[in-house]
């Protein structure tokens, strides 16, 4: 018995049921938050395509995606400028959850993100204070900045609106990715994956709306104006 055809089946029939279930709260809503001045870019922040992720360092099955999935999309999409990605937190309790998406934040203002996001992920749950802290020092953090934002949790109303923002979409869960294009956040063809699925799984889609987006774009004439012309160059 060939079993690939029906998990094929199966997980696109999860992916159409994840994008019904976001529609009816989207619906007549205008998504501002899917594309944020102050969002985080891995990639080029022009790519046309975004992979936005909404996820929690302590999440087995964020791991599991970080660890298996995550490498072939850097080198094949991300790296190669079609598509940018965004990590959105969404930490299931208080706790270890919190502190490692507070731990991120603190250290983005040291420009170092995308190093500690890493690392967190890289850390086998060993997410107590001092563990974060040590993982600061790895990467060369000022240690004492680094300590004072931990200490003052003043990432704590953002990290909520993210869990808002997840929630208006239907999202209950961790990982879930929302696939659009990145300049048409408003467009119907956006596509929820929750969970962790294989590569080939995001691949698909995402060479999906690669194809429908390139082809829209080429067929669309619209006016733009020259502020936007300016900052287009």
């Amino acid at each position: 018995m060939n079993i690939a055809q029906p998990l094929k089946s199966t997980i696109s029939l999860t992916i159409l049921l994840g994008t019904l279930l976001m529609s009816p709260t989207t619906h007549g809503k205008t998504l501002d938050f899917l594309i944020q001045d102050d969002d985080v870019v891995r990639g080029d922040p022009k790519a046309p395509i975004t992979l936005l992720e909404y996820s929690d360092f302590t999440c087995g099955f964020c791991e599991k995606f970080f660890h298996e999935t995550f490498p072939k999309l850097l080198s094949e999409y991300i790296e190669t400028g079609k598509v940018r990605f965004v990590y959105r937190d969404f930490p299931r309790g208080m706790g270890s959850p919190l502190r490692a998406a507070d731990a991120a934040r603190c250290a983005g203002e040291q420009h170092a993100y995308w190093p500690m996001h890493d690392r967190l992920f890289n850390s086998e749950g060993q997410l107590a204070p001092d563990n974060l802290k040590q993982y600061a020092k790895e990467l060369n953090l000022h240690g004492e900045q680094f300590s004072e934002c931990l200490a003052s949790h003043r990432y704590m109303q953002d990290i909520e609106k993210d869990l808002q923002d997840a929630g208006s979409l239907g999202i209950r869960g961790t990982p879930a990715f929302v696939l659009f294009p990145t300049t048409v956040p408003e467009d119907p063809h956006l596509i929820l994956i929750p969970g962790a699925f294989p590569y080939e799984t995001f691949k698909e889609e995402i060479d999906k709306l690669l194809k429908l987006h390139g082809a829209s774009t080429s067929s669309m004439s619209l006016p733009v104006p020259s502020s936007a012309q300016i900052e287009g160059t």
